[in-house]
């Protein structure tokens, strides 16, 4: 009876819960209070009893009587026993479950059945049982209610996830800016010391020219003349400024030229510079004149 089914849910279906199980009353009853051997119960279901034969904890019997008076019980069970015998079910019941609430009948249903009767609470969580008559609509809705629960959790993952980058990233912005500010506290402090450190090396740079051998003119003038690989070769004229050499000359052949240039390059002495020469200039007589330029590395 689904419709029905839908009206008793109706309270959760509004707070959007769908139920995970339905299953039949006395199945549980017969799970929680007999889950061995075969046992017959009685208990009340709302206004009716319901009298339910169960083995191995399995419903195999149940019937539903409309009244909890003594006389009528004991009218009505022989009854409720003997369509049992005709549905092939065993009436022999190691074990009688009484419904605590009915315990004025209990000396009526202990005589019928000639055993002990037990009174149960039915109030007692049933256990678990795996007869489940959920609706197939049901469990649509509730795997749809799964997946999107699942979808949620991952969404709040992801969020929590960025949330916790953007907190590191917002850190490590302020551990930045705070070591430049620890940085350009240290370059304010050692400011005096730099400057006088870059100053000394400008000194050292202006006097290099005069006090470093290499660059003195007349030692640069012996090596570029220990350089002429013949007499053919004249220089013409020198420049020395602080920084750079000037070299005019003139060679018999501008392969004479060539070569003088490549031993100037090659002179050991001469290694603190760095020599180029333009193509040499070829007069009427096959002389060629060359000009030599000299820059520090």
């Amino acid at each position: 009876h689904n419709d029905k089914l839908a009206e008793l849910a109706g309270p959760l279906a509004s707070r959007g819960l769908t139920p995970s199980r339905v299953t039949v009353y006395a199945t549980q009853r017969a799970a929680t209070h007999a889950a061995t051997g075969r046992a017959f119960m009685i208990y009340r279901e709302q206004e009716a009893l319901t009298c339910a034969i169960s083995e191995e904890g399995k419903l195999s019997f149940t019937r539903t009587l409309e009244s909890a008076d003594p006389a009528e019980l004991q009218a009505n069970l022989p009854q409720f026993t003997l369509s049992a015998e005709l549905a092939g079910i065993d009436t022999t019941f190691p074990v009688v479950l009484l419904d605590e609430s009915l315990f004025a009948v209990r000396e009526a249903v202990g005589n019928l059945f000639s055993t002990p009767v037990d009174l149960i609470a039915v109030e007692a969580p049933p256990a678990e049982t795996k007869l489940n008559l959920l609706p197939a609509a049901w469990r649509q809705r509730r795997a749809q209610a799964v997946r999107q629960g699942e979808w949620r959790r991952r969404l709040i993952l992801a969020g929590g996830a960025y949330a916790a980058l953007l907190l590191l990233f917002v850190l490590y912005v302020l551990f930045v800016r705070l070591e430049v500010r620890r940085l350009n506290g240290q370059i304010a402090l050692d400011a005096p010391k730099t400057e006088f450190v870059q100053a000394a090396a400008k000194k050292w740079n202006t006097l290099a020219p005069a006090i470093d051998p290499h660059y003195y003119p007349i030692e640069v003038l012996q090596n570029l003349f220990e350089c002429v690989p013949s007499q053919e070769v004249r220089i013409t004229q020198f420049n020395q400024s602080a920084r750079q050499i000037s070299v005019d000359g003139e060679a018999n052949s501008a392969s004479l030229a060539y070569q003088f240039a490549e031993k100037v390059k090659k002179q050991a002495e001469l290694q603190p510079f760095r020599f180029d020469m333009a193509a040499p200039r070829i007069l009427q007589n096959e002389h060629a004149q060359f000009h030599l330029e000299g820059k520090p590395k």
